[in-house]
This record gives structure tokens, C-alpha cells and sequence, in this order.
């Protein structure tokens, strides 16, 4: 039986190549290239809705209200800290978008340069100290009842299509990088 957090490692992998874009994107823009008005706003689109809606809704809504149940026992528990981390992430988007519409290319450079370095340095964390320690300590139950909860959110968060629009997305951006 698959995990819930091979599903979310799967999907992280989606996540980093966008991650890998902003970042290529934005060394070519302080080289001197012009603003790719279009390539933030998918980007963005891509976050909001993938990264966020879809990805981090079932981190917070499910593998996360696990992990914090008075019944499970952790040496430590960094959920809140993931939390805390998703919460700065939702804020570099605002500010991208924000400096996407005065067309401010350095606050445009400043905030997605910033939401790529925190999504990497998140996701490894989450992919080697949160997921397995998640692994050991969720029994077999809660792992499948987790999978059952995951395809309800991606049914009632996506419409049939929405999740391969923003895998095209992603592979897309994959090749830019």
C-alpha cells in the first residue's frame, strides 16, 4: 500500500520545478532580461492552486491533524513550524503578485527568489525529517484513512482535468530550467 507521504513527496517533485524556474528566471532577469509578465502569472496560478490549494490543503487538513492528535507521541512534532513555513510562503506570493502588478522587477526578483529558497529548504525538511518521522509513528489505519481523505480533497478541490492542467505546468516549467 502506497503512503500518503510518498503522494506528497510525488507531488513535491512537481513544486520543485517550478521552484527551479523562479530562480532560472530570475538570474536571467537581473542579467538584463525583461519582464516575463506572463511566466509569473502562470507561475503564480501554479502555487495558488497546486502548490497550495491542492498539495498543502492535504499536508494541513490530514497528514498534519494526525500528527498533532494528543494520541500521537513524537520525540518532537514540527507541524508547526510547516505551518508557520506555508504561511511565508502564502506571503512571497502575495508580494509577487503585488510587485507583478506595479511591474517592480525587484520586488518581483526579491519575493520569488525568496518563496523558491523556502519551498526547497521546506520540502527537503518535509521529504527527510518530517514524512518519515510521520511514517513511524501513523499505524496502518490511519495511513489508509489518510489515502481515502486525500482522493476526496482532490475531488472536491479539483475539477476533472484541473490537476493535469498544472502537471502540464509544471513539466513545462521543467523545461525551462
Amino acid at each position: 500500500m502506497k503512503k500518503a507521504t510518498e503522494i506528497l513527496s510525488e507531488e513535491h517533485k512537481n513544486i520543485l520545478k517550478v521552484t527551479e524556474a523562479l530562480f532560472k528566471e530570475c538570474h536571467a532577469m537581473e542579467e538584463g532580461k525583461k519582464l516575463d509578465e506572463d511566466f509569473f502569472k502562470k507561475a503564480i496560478e501554479f502555487i495558488r492552486n497546486y502548490a497550495d490549494k491542492f498539495h498543502h490543503a492535504k499536508e494541513e487538513d490530514i497528514l498534519f491533524y494526525e500528527l498533532r492528535k494528543d494520541s500521537v507521541e513524537m520525540h518532537c512534532n514540527p507541524t508547526d513550524q510547516m505551518l508557520h513555513e506555508h504561511d511565508l510562503g502564502r506571503n512571497y506570493i502575495k508580494e509577487l503578485e503585488e510587485g507583478l502588478k506595479k511591474k517592480n522587477t525587484q520586488k518581483i526578483i526579491e519575493n520569488a527568489k525568496g518563496y523558491a529558497g523556502l519551498l526547497q529548504e521546506h520540502i527537503f525538511k518535509e521529504d527527510n525529517i518530517l514524512y518519515p518521522m510521520a511514517d513511524d509513528v501513523l499505524d496502518g489505519k490511519v495511513q489508509k484513512l489518510m489515502l481515502e481523505r486525500f482522493v476526496e480533497a482532490e475531488k472536491k478541490n479539483f475539477a476533472k482535468g484541473t490537476k493535469e492542467k498544472y502537471l502540464s505546468i509544471a513539466k513545462e516549467f521543467e523545461k525551462r530550467s
